[in-house]
């Protein structure tokens, strides 16, 4: 193992991979391992248990989401559309709005 400081967990690949895909990675990943906000509780403890299933250790709270975040594009998306949306926006939805 070479030393990780300025790459972090990308360090596993070495040389390899590429610089960008390297940094898309490092990215995708702090995001899967983030505390999110419970929409139930609105305490910042759901984690990812598994790929698309997330869980509140506050209220045990369990729902599908997306594979590296708790909501998706579309899901906000199609929330808008069906009117179930509260308009108070979460901070999820915040980032998505952001990123777009």
């Amino acid at each position: 193992m070479g030393r990780t400081k300025k790459v972090g967990r990308a360090g596993r690949f070495g040389a390899r991979c590429g610089a960008s895909s390297r940094k898309r990675l490092i990215a995708v990943e702090q995001k899967a391992k983030l505390h999110y906000e419970c929409p139930t509780c609105l305490s910042r403890t759901v984690r990812k248990q598994s790929v698309g299933i997330w869980r509140c250790h506050r209220c045990g709270y369990t729902y599908a989401g997306g594979a590296f975040t708790p909501t998706t594009k579309l899901g906000v998306n199609s929330r808008r559309v069906k009117g179930l949306s509260s308009g108070v926006k979460s901070s999820e939805e915040k980032e998505v709005e952001e990123a777009t």
